[in-house]
């Protein structure tokens, strides 16, 4: 069951950039599709834009990607890789 999930989400997301390269139907933005690969059914949810979010509010203070090698170390006490 789990080794046929990961080519299911991949389909439905090549079309789902599909339909955005040709402009067809409404795309996802704004909604999140949830998947029950138990009972093979999919439900939509709608989502609001939160005018707060740092990212994609109304005033974005996360405005570039950072170092994500330095950013995991970081705070961290170093450990031998030889335990």
């Amino acid at each position: 069951m789990l080794g046929v999930l990961p080519g299911i989400i991949g389909v439905i997301q090549r079309r789902r950039r599909s339909k955005l390269i040709h402009r067809c139907r409404r795309p996802l933005i704004g909604r999140f599709l949830i998947v029950d690969a138990l009972r093979m059914k999919f439900r939509e949810l709608k989502l609001r834009k939160d005018p707060d979010c740092p990212v994609c509010g109304t005033h974005p203070t996360v405005t570039q990607l950072i170092d994500y090698e330095q950013f995991a170390v970081s705070g961290l006490p170093h450990r031998s890789r030889h335990r």
